[in-house]
């Protein structure tokens, strides 16, 4: 390709720059053209980066309609985009990239009788599935993704799923469209009699000009269309063609799988289903890989609404990744394969004879054995492994990856064993492994080879693995794209998989929708190669930083922020806590996904190597509130919290630390100088007088909104050394951490009285420990090395004689057993320390395995504890431990699914972050709580936690020890 000459160049930037300006002056949202927008929206989930010239997020379809005249009067492309969780490299373009997902994403109707559902493209998937829910309906298409996939996105891809047998793909189920063509016409796509498609011919202007010439395309290629198509159903290379020979066509259907090369789609309806009463899981063990597959269609003949693969491979994968692990209790032993089958009931009874059907149809074959799930948690326990194994896979160590570039060829079913046999002889003459999952009930197995897509020779391995699954799926009868779309990836193989003439008809097609070809050009047909654009390529590199945690684990700084491969599961709304500031935004900036991307392309030169440590930079981790659920809840195990602390570490020695970010890093200290001494009422007074806060509101930037947390005027440390505390059985260390010493030591006191109360010696470690929480958060690395040493110190000789650390703040406890690891490589006595430490919810409930509560008596004074946990509680143990301790008593605990509370410790203080503080907490937690019955117990393990529900609803949160011990018969 020719390169651009200077004066082009320039005059194509002063093009841009004026479209840019008269774009804004006519949008109610917003069009950005920074460096960092770019490059935030440079990557999607597939393995390639291209960065935008521009980045709409539209807050109307009036704005849309806007960009899209203004983009064709200056010959500019247009990039619909939608959640960016593409596979194949669609959702990448050198264009102006229209973000649906944050605000043209309205329900506009439900029909129950007639069962669809009118909506706006941003809208996602699982959010109309709840909609649709009291309805008793349901999208029927489910790909994986559909928690932060939208709808306009599932059209373009032609999307299917797990149930791809039962409910086929999304071409199915689109009735209507709205759309705009690429000048910004409006036209309504619908079903059409013949009459009313030559109605639709006589119209002026564009829109009757598009049907007359698509009536023409059709009758010019109709022998094509109809003799070259592919037979095999499951199909989305090219454009559906052989949609306009029905009798009745509708031009909405040919929008499946077109990746928004036609037209921009504002608004759609879709035929809902109805959700199944019951659904149960037989899950088929196998010895291997092959022996599952071969049993595939015996499978089918037991009518399944799903049967889905994991291998070998992925089972590992699975096993090796904490929050995943404990959760595979559906797989037994080491097979070499299962598969997930599912069927659909009324009754219990109903799903347990189908699966003595299948338990019986297997009977004389080669399973191993059968593990069934038919409880709704255990099902959507599978599922839910099941959804994120993509990401799964990808988070594997190293440079080489499973990446996405032949995985969604389709077969005939009845040829899948023998295409992955042939296929895998293939991989394995090449040196290579591969993980092979999913829909085996529909041909289509994904099939992911680990590449190093930084060395030459990986890359030329494969193009070849890539032209001999070509090669393989023609033989086969089958296609390249199934469901994931054509985009970079395979739209180089359109040619070959569609022969010449109806790759031509599709040339046509896209040429008479968009002749300027300006909507997400070069992607279904005239795609570049597909190892062009490569997110990290033979020419890629990553700086190093001087760094102070130890990354040898992950390989590097660089390569634990690679694990990120842009699957988006961090953009997802309404479930689990990642990630909260971008379920309060809705800003790319504000995912993990974003963050990853901002620091890589800074780290590898897609940014200025200045801008590490810039401003912009800055703001995008700003809002990283550090709950760590990304660590687990990313399927990739992207630790973000960790990242950012060592990413502020390397901040602060560009940068001037504010006084405030000291303050609160310092807190500890600031406590330990006040809490339990003259100062601490005086201290106390002064911080509620409001001029002062003001005064503190504009020069340290601390808001004046909230009550800060009072010092306490007896620590719990002077109340616990008053005390007489007899030996009475076993030893606990009690880690008063510096919240609860200095500023809430009844929570600690009950604690202690409890555990002396139920038979234990309660000692507590001397008066420097700290786990250095408060400095991790703020940046200073260096003081946290220096506590975590004399804490590890002071500790070890408990840790190393057996007697467990209990701590009561998780983020403090839990720092002992995360980061403290890699703050102190090489020092043997921190995994000591770590692994003795746990929370008091954690040992309650393993003495309670003991026995060592059976004699005690209760005094129960409520039904039910409604229970949130703290972030970093959920993300690295849970809450299953302090649900079982608070039900000792014979509480119904309630677990609540709230997500970050949103105080995250300093943030909710910080006036610039108070808003969005408490747009996080009323997401789903502050609503609960409210709409708990006034005599249910709340219960919040987090001293940040208890302050925000105090803060938004004026309800008093109480920590598990202190719930336990008033009903304590003492």
């Amino acid at each position: 390709m020719p390169t651009a000459t200077p004066t082009a160049s320039r005059r194509r930037t002063n093009a841009l720059s004026d479209l840019i300006d008269v774009l804004a002056s006519q949008i109610d949202g917003s069009i950005r053209s920074d460096d960092m927008t770019r490059a935030l929206y440079a990557t999607d989930a597939s393995m390639y980066a291209i960065r935008p010239l521009a980045v709409l997020i539209p807050k109307t379809v009036r704005d849309v309609r806007r960009a899209l005249r203004v983009a064709h009067e200056y010959g500019v492309p247009i990039l619909p985009r939608g959640g960016g969780s593409s596979l194949a490299g669609q959702g990448v373009n050198e264009a102006i990239v229209i973000d649906f997902s944050k605000h043209v994403d309205a329900i506009l109707e439900i029909d129950p009788e007639a069962k669809t559902a009118r909506v706006q493209p941003g809208v996602t998937l699982s959010a109309l599935n709840q909609a649709a829910a009291q309805y008793g309906l349901m999208v029927g298409p489910d790909p994986a993704s559909g928690n932060r996939a939208t709808l306009g996105g599932m059209l373009a891809n032609n999307s299917t799923g797990t149930h791809s047998i039962r409910y086929g793909n999304f071409i199915q189920h689109v009735r209507r469209a709205e759309v705009l063509l690429n000048d910004g016409t409006p036209a309504s796509m619908g079903p059409l009699t013949r009459g009313a498609w030559q109605k639709k011919m006589r119209l002026d202007g564009r829109e009757g000009a598009l049907y007359r010439e698509i009536d023409a395309l059709t009758s010019t290629y109709r022998d094509t269309i109809r003799d070259e198509t592919p037979s095999h159903w499951r199909r989305n290379n090219g454009y559906r063609l052989e949609t306009l020979l029905e009798d009745e066509r509708n031009l909405a259907k040919l929008l499946a799988g077109s990746e928004g090369t036609l037209a921009v789609v504002t608004e759609m309806t879709i035929h809902l289903v109805e959700r199944p009463a019951r659904t149960g899981l037989g899950v088929v063990h196998f010895a291997t890989r092959e022996e599952a597959l071969e049993a595939v269609t015996e499978i089918l003949e037991t009518d399944p609404s799903a049967v889905e693969l994991f291998d070998g491979v992925a089972i590992e994968r699975i096993r090796k990744t904490p929050g995943y692990a404990e959760r595979l209790t559906f797989v037994e032993g080491e097979p070499g394969g299962v598969l997930i089958t599912e069927y659909y009931g009324e009754t219990e009874a109903d799903l347990h004879d189908r699966l003595d059907a299948l338990e019986d149809h297997l009977s004389a074959g080669p399973s191993t054995g059968l593990v069934r799930v038919t409880d709704r948690a255990g099902v959507d326990n599978v599922w839910s492994i099941r959804k994120e194994g993509l990401g799964l896979v990808m988070g594997v160590k190293g440079k080489y990856k499973p990446w996405a570039f032949i995985e969604d060829a389709s077969v005939p079913v009845e040829h899948l064993a023998e295409y992955i046999d042939e296929l895998s002889q293939f991989i394995d003459s090449t040196g290579t492994r591969a993980v092979y999952y999913a829909h085996a009930s529909a041909g289509c197995l994904h099939v992911r080879p680990f590449i190093n897509t930084k060395d030459e020779a990986e890359v030329e391995k494969m193009r070849r693995i890539a032209k001999e699954s070509l090669n393989l799926v023609k033989r086969f009868g089958g296609c390249v794209s199934s469901e994931h779309g054509d985009g970079i990836v395979r739209g180089w193989a359109n040619p070959e998989i569609l022969g010449e003439e109806l790759y031509a008809a599709c040339c046509e097609l896209k040429n008479i929708f968009d002749p300027s070809n300006v909507l997400n050009p070069d992607r279904v047909v005239n795609a570049p190669p597909m190892t062009d654009n490569l997110r990290m390529g033979p020419d890629y590199a990553a700086a190093s930083i001087d760094s102070e945690f130890d990354w040898s684990a992950e390989g590097s700084y660089a390569e634990a922020i690679e694990k990120c491969n842009g699957n988006g599961a961090c953009r997802k709304r309404g479930t689990g806590t990642m990630c909260p500031s971008f379920m309060a935004t809705r800003e790319e900036e504000d995912s993990t996904r974003g963050r990853a991307n901002a620091l890589r392309m800074a780290l590898s030169g897609g940014l200025d190597r200045a801008e590490l440590t810039g401003e912009r930079m800055h703001e995008v981790m700003d809002l990283c509130i550090q709950c760590k659920a990304c660590k687990t809840e990313c399927p990739s195990n992207v630790d973000m919290a960790k990242i950012k602390t060592e990413w502020l570490n390397h901040y602060w020695k560009e940068n001037r630390m504010p006084l405030r970010t000291k303050l609160f890093a310092h807190q500890p200290s600031l406590a330990r100088w006040i809490s339990g001494t003259p100062l601490a009422p005086i201290v106390n007074w002064t911080s509620r007088q409001g001029w002062l806060r003001s005064i503190g509101e504009s020069t340290l930037g601390v808001t004046a909104e909230r009550d800060l947390p009072s010092f306490a005027r007896t620590t719990f440390r002077q109340w616990f050394m008053r005390e007489s505390w007899p030996e009475r059985g076993p030893r606990v260390v009690l880690f008063a951490d510096s919240f609860n010493n200095f500023h809430t030591p009844p929570i600690a006191q009950a604690a202690a009285t409890f555990l002396r109360e139920t038979g234990h010696t309660v000692d507590i470690p001397g008066p420097r420990v700290c786990c250095g929480r408060t400095y991790l958060s703020k940046g200073a690395v260096h003081d946290a090395q220096v506590l975590a040493l004399k804490t590890v110190e002071t500790l070890f000789p408990y840790a190393e004689a057996g007697v467990p650390i209990v701590g009561l703040e998780p983020s403090c406890i839990l720092t002992l057993r995360d980061e403290f690891l890699s703050l102190l490589p090489g020092e043997p006595r921190a995994k000591v320390v770590a692994e003795a430490a746990m929370t008091f919810e954690e040992y309650v409930a393993q003495r309670a395995d003991e026995g060592a509560f059976d004699e005690v008596s209760w005094s129960r004074q409520a039904d039910e504890v409604m229970l949130h946990g703290h972030c970093h509680q959920k993300a690295l143990t849970g809450t299953t431990a302090t649900e079982k301790a608070l039900s000792l008593p014979g509480y119904a605990v309630n677990a609540i699914d709230a997500g970050c509370c949103g105080m995250a410790g300093a943030f909710g203080y910080e006036a610039e972050h108070v808003d969005v503080s408490k747009t996080m907490g009323e997401l789903r937690l502050a609503p609960s709580v409210r709409a708990a019955a006034p005599d249910t117990l709340i219960s919040a393990t987090g001293f940040s936690c208890r302050h925000q529900i105090d803060d938004l609803t004026g309800r008093a949160a109480q920590h598990p020890a202190e719930i336990l011990l008033d009903v304590l018969d003492q």
